[in-house]
């Protein structure tokens, strides 16, 4: 099961030898959900350690990766592994397709002019 998300590149960790045969690097990004950003932390493990080195802090990227779970010593641990990152596409096209500013929520142009019959029954 793989997964995808957008955000900023927070922090790059330097690349960790674990034994003599395995390697892992982890990085962090923000991503915008609700009120609050969301500082997601993740690994590249083995050949992939390198592909966060030509992003720098502030870089926006796309993050392709899956969930694992693993059990030690009645401890459970769970790991965001990052198999690939890219720079997320432009969404030109689809800027340039919709009007300036948000036409959803009505403005004051929108309100009915003072001569029709709309009676305001408010009592302030």
């Amino acid at each position: 099961m793989s997964f995808e998300i957008e955000g900023t590149v927070i922090k790059k960790f330097d690349t960790e030898n674990k034994t003599a045969t395995f390697q892992a690097r982890e990085f962090v990004i923000e991503i915008s959900s609700g009120n609050y950003p969301q500082f997601i932390k993740f690994q590249l493990t083995q050949d992939r350690c390198s592909i966060i080195d030509q992003y720098e802090e502030g870089d926006a990227i796309k993050v392709y990766f899956d969930l694992r779970g693993r059990e030690w010593n009645g401890k459970y641990f769970t790991n965001l592994n990052a198999w690939r990152v890219e720079k997320p596409e432009a969404t030109t096209t689809a800027a340039a397709s919709q009007p300036a500013g948000d036409t959803s929520f009505p403005t004051m142009d929108d309100e009915k002019s003072g001569n029709s019959s709309f009676e305001d029954d408010l009592p302030f």
